[in-house]
């Protein structure tokens, strides 16, 4: 019998996961306790500056601020001799 291995993924690319996330906590480690000062004197304007960038590009997710999922309106035609559309009720 053989075995079927084309879903497992190679052994190095786990490691390679826990080498890269152990480095990069040893270097944001360093980063604050070496510039902590320099570090806390922009946290608030990082802060706000991650508020607008999750403003502008998390919108994609769920349609902007639009329609919410609804698609562009068509135009009525006129039902009576007075030239004025029927407008549809909206159900909530």
């Amino acid at each position: 019998m053989s075995a079927d291995h084309s879903h497992e993924q190679p052994a190095s690319g786990g490691r390679l996961r826990w080498v890269f996330w152990g480095f990069a906590l040893i270097a944001a480690y360093f980063l604050i306790t070496e510039h902590r000062a320099h570090v806390f004197q922009y946290l608030p304007i990082l802060l706000l500056l991650g508020c607008v960038a999750m403003h502008l590009f998390g919108h994609g997710g769920h349609g902007g601020h639009g329609g919410h999922g609804s698609g562009p309106k068509e135009p009525q035609a006129p039902d009576d001799e007075s030239g004025r559309a029927e407008v549809p009720a909206k159900h909530h």
